[in-house]
């Protein structure tokens, strides 16, 4: 069993600050003998393909940042990146559930082509919504083009693409490109699954979800809480044998436990609310991630050569985080379900005049991130056809300029009243400073405009038709393009 897995540190604020920094100094010892190996060949960091860390954080909302206007939390090793990298505030993720969101980000395709159009779950509900069971090893996949151009690739955290529930017979996740992987219940393959801890003397309760019985990898169970602290370790791992062969890596590190139900260590439990337990995982994360960006930052070799990443995987659920001043939660189409906060942090790469700024001009979404990062690392995609676009300006901060064409939404199958609402808007586009949502029929069209509006409260569609006209074509077009996930038969038959 790895060291990593079994650590636990419960009811003791410093124990994981304190594993960390032994960690990290003993492996800045193993980083220095691979960055002399590496500054011995002639070149600077720019000439070298970048390293990325995407850190893809589960459903945190646009606001939850202290940078993006959260007031409760410090989320200091985060705001640390924005302030000396860049804040995107219009960035999309092209869903507001996790499984789509998750295949866009590593596909640079809308996750309907896919058929992946709301959460994967059992097969029975994965068949009645009309959903693929999982991700097709055959999708364009960000980290199959990088393994190919000699990257060491690496997926640490939630997966969800495949292989949960009764799930069992999906895909590893190696086989999508990845030379290494640790996940936990949604996924298969070595995994990390949490004991709850009741905090009233009782032994802690496995909580699986059935992934104990699928197999198909080793399984360590670890406090809920230190869940992320794991798959950090075990990037942290990853990382300094890639850097000590010289050898660029691409890292996903994406984090479980901002998502219900919360699980924070012990002492810091202030609060029992829900948003206050939110706030103490999302705390609890910030610190434990904070371990993997001090080594990086600490490191010339890394420093000067690595682009991380930061965003959410869709908005927040309600009473827990906060998109702000944005409408709407995880699931809506609305700016709080799919507008994301992005950090982008790399100084070797970034301008000097672009760092610690704030973009508040670039529309432009996870599709896109794709072709971004593939065009920055110089790697080709052969007969790959992206619905993103090549942005490389815009993610090293050298443009505010935006997509060229419209991005377009379509609401899970399965979420057409939630959270309140008792008719969510099934399709969306966002097109310039114009948002329209409207029913798969084109009916119950809203337009707003996000320049003077971001919180949808006025729908100005009877004040612009042609505006209305011209992206409801739009928007219609692409909804019959995409395969159909039966979203009006099994809203219906949920109904009857």
């Amino acid at each position: 069993m790895k060291p990593w897995l079994s650590t636990r540190c419960p009811g003791n604020p410093n124990a994981v600050r304190r594993r960390g920094s032994l960690l990290r100094w003993t492996l800045l010892g193993l980083l220095c003998l691979g960055w002399m190996a590496v500054t011995a060949r002639p070149g600077a960091a720019s000439e070298k393909p970048p390293n990325i860390v995407l850190i893809f954080i589960d459903d945190m909302g646009w606001a939850d940042f202290s940078c993006f206007g959260n007031q409760a939390v410090e989320t200091e090793n985060f705001d640390r990146l924005a302030a000396e990298g860049i804040r995107f505030e219009q960035f999309y993720v092209n869903s507001p559930i996790c499984s789509p969101s998750r295949v866009a980000i590593s596909t640079g395709q809308y996750p309907q082509r896919w058929r992946i159009t709301s959460f994967l779950n059992n097969r029975q509900n994965n068949i009645d919504r009309g959903m693929a069971q999982w991700l097709d090893p055959s999708a364009p996949m960000l980290a199959r083009f990088l393994q190919a151009a000699g990257y060491a690739t690496g997926h640490f955290g939630k997966w969800h693409m495949g292989g949960q529930r009764d799930v069992g017979e999906a895909p590893l996740i190696t086989e999508y490109g990845f030379d290494r992987s640790l996940t936990n219940f949604e996924g298969l393959g070595p995994r990390v699954l949490p004991l709850k801890d009741k905090y009233d003397g009782s032994p802690p309760v496995k909580h699986n979800l059935g992934s104990e019985q699928l197999g198909r990898g080793e399984i360590t169970w670890q406090d809920r809480s230190q869940v992320t602290a794991s798959f950090t370790s075990a990037a942290l791992e990853f990382m300094v044998e890639a850097s000590s062969r010289g050898q660029p890596f691409y890292i996903n590190l994406w984090p479980d436990d901002v998502h219900s139900p919360y699980f924070p260590p012990q002492h810091r439990r202030q609060d029992e609310s829900k948003r206050g337990l939110y706030h103490a995982v999302l705390n609890t994360a910030d610190e434990q991630i904070g371990v993997l960006l001090d080594t990086i930052r600490e490191d010339p070799n890394l420093r000067d050569n690595t682009l991380v990443l930061v965003c959410s995987d869709n908005g927040p659920e309600l009473g827990a985080g906060s998109a702000g001043p944005l409408r709407g939660y995880k699931t809506h189409l609305f700016e709080g379900g799919i507008r994301s906060p992005l950090i982008v942090w790399g100084p070797g790469w970034l301008p000097r005049e672009a760092l610690g700024t704030v973009n508040r001009q670039s529309v432009w979404s996870a599709i896109d991130l794709v072709p971004s990062l593939l065009a920055v690392a110089q790697v080709e995609a052969p007969d790959v056809t992206f619905d993103g676009e090549a942005l490389p300006e815009v993610l090293l901060g050298k443009s505010n300029s935006s997509r060229s064409v419209p991005i377009f939404f379509r609401r899970p199958p399965d979420r057409d009243r939630f959270y309140g609402v008792e008719d969510c808007p099934d399709l969306a586009v966002r097109s310039g400073d114009w948002k329209l949502l409207c029913e798969y029929d084109g009916s119950q069209a809203q337009l707003f405009d996000l320049s003077t509006d971001p919180g949808e409260s006025q729908n100005v569609a009877n004040d612009y038709p042609e505006q209305v006209q011209r992206l409801k074509k739009q928007l219609l077009a692409w909804h019959v393009s995409m395969p159909t996930d039966r979203g009006d038969t099994y809203q219906r038959r949920l109904r009857q």
